[in-house]
């Protein structure tokens, strides 16, 4: 098959396109025709080395976590999807070797969750990672609830952008950092939105007198320790961006594969709560561009790479 490979740490120019390795389809996985796979900051994270000391890396690696696509062989354990299934995955594993940048994907089934009908496989494959990261720190770590105010920064990006959404949906007031040509965005999602830079303080302050009582940090350093100090009384902090969180009483969050929050994210697209924002899109043979871009930061919602078929995925698989 079709895939993007690296046999080395490195830039995007290590990033290699064409045939890989044909996926062995496991008892408790299936084979996963790709549509779209979401490009994150992780991704080239990981082909830069940064989550070596977490992550063995098995090259060739072929990389990425997200994917939308269609079912073509359950394995033999497996009773949860049929061929022609269209699914949703965050497919992380404890190593890294066995991506989603590629024409298929063997996918364990605790990764995976049924597509939103509502959404295009190129919205679908952004909402596994950015998705659940959202929900998880939102509901289970920081447990917003109606009528408290919280703070999300980067509110126009693919983790920020769903996460004010599911905020807003629970009844809270969100207030967004983004910068000021996305602020037009960022309010029609539901938030409050304000300029990142020099006076982020007063500006949040201007909106929440008394402080916030949650703060989403996705970008650390200066701003994560911002976030703090805005804090009302026995308000939460938690970051995805850094570590050092802990040492201002937060708390640091690393999304995991979860079916039911997969699930719950599916319903709350299909029931029109959770949408998600493609900037751009590029084919397979082109990540390096797209994992460049993403690299730049700055992306509103997410950047989506797409698998290009002749016959459309769910004629094939019914044929």
């Amino acid at each position: 098959m079709k895939g993007i490979s690296y046999s080395r740490y490195g830039g995007p120019e290590v990033l290699e396109y064409g045939e890989v390795r044909d996926p062995k389809v496991g008892p408790d996985q299936v084979l996963v025709k790709v549509c779209a796979a979401a490009v994150n900051p992780v991704d080239w994270k990981c082909r830069e080395g940064y989550l070596d000391g977490v992550l063995d890396a098995v090259f060739p690696v072929i990389p990425g976590w997200d994917v939308s696509g269609v079912v073509v062989q359950p394995g033999a354990a497996v009773t949860e999807f049929s061929v022609g299934d269209e699914v949703i995955g965050y497919v992380r594993e404890d190593f890294l070797s066995r991506g989603t940048f590629a024409e298929y994907v063997a996918a364990p089934v605790r990764t995976l969750a049924r597509k939103p009908r509502n959404l295009s496989y190129e919205e679908a494959a952004g909402l596994p990672l950015a998705g659940l990261t959202a929900y998880q720190v939102l509901m289970k770590v920081l447990e917003v609830k109606r009528g408290e105010t919280v703070l999300v920064h980067a509110a126009a990006g693919g983790v920020g952008s769903i996460a004010v959404q599911l905020a807003h949906h629970v009844g809270a007031r969100v207030i967004g950092t983004a910068g000021e040509h996305n602020h037009d965005f960022v309010r029609s999602l539901g938030a409050d939105p304000v300029t990142y830079g020099g006076g982020l303080a007063e500006r949040v302050r201007g909106l929440a007198p008394e402080g916030v009582d949650a703060a989403f940090d996705t970008i650390g350093g200066d701003t994560m320790k911002t976030s703090a100090n805005l804090l009302a009384p026995e308000g939460r902090l938690a970051s995805i961006a850094d570590p050092d969180v802990v040492s201002y009483g937060g708390r640091y969050c690393f999304v995991r594969p979860d079916v039911e929050d997969l699930r719950r994210l599916s319903e709350l697209a299909e029931q029109g709560v959770v949408s998600v924002h493609v900037s751009e899109t590029f084919p397979l043979e082109r990540t390096a561009d797209a994992q460049r871009l993403n690299q730049e930061g700055r992306t509103r919602g997410k950047i989506v790479v797409t698998v290009d078929w002749e016959t459309e995925p769910e004629e094939e698989a019914s044929d």
